[in-house]
């Protein structure tokens, strides 16, 4: 029996203290190495300050690593994937089975995160958290691309009638993600991608972001798949009357997650948990992953050091999503489709960061005179 199968069977006594043992152990990001890498910055072939957001960067991922000179290749994407009850009330432009028929496009290496993570040279890993087919039989055809299978079950229930899952279920799918992530870093990844697909995940994700960002439904809805007009204000009704039944603890991430999340945004709470314990960065793709990292912030603060935000989504709750985190987004090119997308185009900036570090000249080193 592997570890993610007895916990399953586990007390949610049990599992809370397993998902508390891994919490207690995220501690904040090094700013005596943050401060080193800054002094050091400053001694390379540049006027001071003259790359701008790049030195920023390589500063926060020095703080991150505890290494001067930090390393963030290779680069793991890590795609969770379930099914969302409220998908059957119609919040989303497509049909519950689309998720697991993307699912077979990202093992086909068809994707758009498979096209980007080609790019960058990275494995993508796809998590069954919760799909509501039977993936067993299921193998992928992209060299590059693997499949895990921990569903915990098929798809979340409807939260318009009762808790999208029980407590147990929530922990041991953040358990699921903190074992995926320490696994890929053990396979040598140096940074964390997370992606999600689901369809229905945009509803739970506002819900979410609502509760934890004090913001209203309206503020944080957007139109996910690309619904508008009267099925926006639609999806938007049928939020506020989830929150209004389960009433979540706003300040319990947990029970937030619990009552109105999905499996997938448990999942990347879990590896965004992961990458925080092992000191590598998580590089946060949109509107979902940010719910997840809000779940993630709840739980314990220091986890927000160790996140990099990819770029800017569309999903107008994005942008409440990352000023409650504090962070800038890398890129802003309007995009919404998800599966880790985003961050992937953003990577090659982390990487330029951690090149840029490593292998300029010094003043010293090129021979060329400093300013006075």
């Amino acid at each position: 029996m592997s570890s993610i199968e007895e916990e399953s069977t586990a007390t949610e006594a049990e599992l809370t203290r397993q998902l508390n043992n891994w919490l207690e152990r995220v501690e904040p990001t090094d700013d005596a190495v943050r401060s080193e890498a800054l002094a050091y910055i400053d001694t390379l072939t540049k006027p001071p300050g003259s790359l701008g957001g790049i030195e920023q960067l390589v500063v926060d991922l020095a703080g991150i690593t505890r290494e001067v000179k930090p390393k963030v290749s290779p680069a793991a994407v890590i795609v969770m994937a379930a099914d969302h009850g409220i998908a059957v009330e119609g919040v989303s432009a497509y049909p519950q089975e689309v998720t697991a028929q993307m699912v077979a496009n990202f093992l086909q290496g068809g994707a758009a995160i498979n096209v980007f993570a080609r790019q960058i040279g990275a494995e993508v890993t796809v998590v069954d958290m919760g799909v509501a087919a039977n993936l067993e039989a299921w193998t992928p055809k992209d060299t590059m691309t693997r499949l895990e299978l921990h569903k915990i079950r098929k798809g979340t229930a409807n939260m318009l009638s009762e808790a999208a899952m029980t407590r147990s279920e929530a922990i041991t799918a953040i358990l699921v993600g903190v074992e995926i992530a320490e696994n890929a870093i053990k396979r040598g990844a140096k940074c964390i991608i997370p992606g999600e697909m689901g369809i229905g995940n945009t509803t739970s994700s506002s819900a979410i972001v609502a509760l934890l960002s004090g913001h209203s439904v309206e503020a944080v809805t957007g139109p996910g798949t690309g619904i508008e007009g009267e099925r926006l204000l639609f999806k938007q009704r049928l939020i506020e009357k989830a929150i209004a039944l389960h009433l979540p603890d706003q300040k319990d991430g947990l029970d937030v997650l619990m009552k109105v999340g999905g499996l997938e945004i448990a999942g990347i709470t879990g590896l965004i948990i992961g990458a925080a314990v092992y000191r590598i960065p998580v590089l946060l793709d949109g509107f979902i992953c940010g719910a997840a990292a809000l779940v993630a912030r709840s739980l314990n603060l220091y986890t927000v050091d160790y996140m990099v935000a990819g770029h800017l989504s569309l999903e107008p709750g994005h942008r409440i999503v990352l000023e409650v985190l504090g962070k800038k987004p890398l890129l802003q090119l309007q995009l919404r489709l998800g599966e880790g997308s985003g961050a992937a185009l953003a990577y090659p900036l982390l990487e330029a960061a951690s090149r840029m570090i490593s292998e300029m000249a010094t003043f010293q080193s090129a021979g060329i005179s400093d300013s006075n």
